[in-house]
């Protein structure tokens, strides 16, 4: 079975309106959406309903592993090397909140290829009279969701493997900060650094600081940070701020020294100040 024929199989599973129904539907529907270029408010309610009936198919065929196994067979036939973990495949398969993670970014990647190449340059065509035959928009569209799970999931699992790194530091903190690329500063005493008060403050925090917090410490921007919690780096800056409070009171107690990447301008004379 064609990747599309498995595709349509089920997009079928889905959708209550037989294939041709929906291949006629969509043809008149792209004619009238090239009349204003593929843009504009029509073609926002047009992408926005796209992207809400792929969600449930994807979900269904990210948790049978169809969406991977068809995936996965694109990249080897053009002797691209993608390779699934079956530790990753059975966390799709099981956790709901991993696989709209995946389907999100998928989503958002493959909705602007779709416009160039499937309707500014004509590549999806109703009358396709090829061996496979002609398909709908929504089977081609989750066709081309499956050339941009690649770059998604490789993302996604480099994640889970240095999150999972920090996690386990966590329980050591020593070890938590010998994963800072820091060059040393003989003036803070690394005794008190180490001493695990910055451990039971960060643990103390909501679950959302904490991951905040754990990102900056391993080096990442307020914006690379929002854009993996699926937040904002307004918020992201929030968190640190009220963190950073709590760290400057403790600090001025003589109870913890401030990491350097938490630092901001005149924290350090605070620190000296304080010592």
């Amino acid at each position: 079975m064609s990747d599309t024929e498995a595709i349509a199989e089920s997009v079928d599973g889905f959708v209550a309106d037989p294939r041709m129904v929906r291949i006629q539907r969509d043809a008149a529907l792209v004619a009238d959406l090239a009349l204003g270029g593929f843009e504009g408010r029509e073609y926002d309610v047009f992408e926005d309903r796209l992207l809400r009936d792929s969600m449930p198919i994807l979900r269904g065929m990210l948790r049978s592993g169809t969406f991977i196994t068809l995936s996965v067979r694109r990249f080897e036939e053009r002797g691209i090397p993608f390779f699934v973990s079956s530790e990753n495949r059975q966390l799709l398969h099981s956790s709901d909140v991993e696989r709209d993670d995946i389907i999100v970014d998928v989503l958002m990647r493959a909705r602007k290829m779709f416009r160039k190449r499937a309707l500014l340059n004509g590549g999806w065509n109703p009358d396709f009279k090829g061996a496979r035959g002609a398909c709908c928009l929504l089977t081609y569209f989750i066709g081309r969701c499956m050339w941009d799970f690649r770059a998604v999931y490789l993302r996604w699992a480099r994640q889970r493997e240095r999150i999972a790194r920090v996690e386990a530091a966590l329980l050591d903190p020593e070890a938590f900060f010998n994963l800072l690329t820091v060059p040393p500063h003989h003036d803070e005493p690394e005794t008190s650094l180490f001493s695990g008060a910055f451990m039971e403050l960060l643990d103390a925090q909501p679950p959302e600081t904490r991951a905040v917090v754990r990102l900056t410490c391993e080096g990442y921007a307020a914006g690379e940070i929002a854009d993996r919690l699926k937040s904002t780096p307004g918020a992201v800056r929030t968190r640190l701020y009220r963190f950073r409070k709590h760290l400057y009171r403790a600090a001025g107690e003589r109870k913890i020294w401030i990491p350097a990447h938490l630092h901001v301008n005149g924290v350090r004379e605070q620190q000296r100040s304080a010592g």
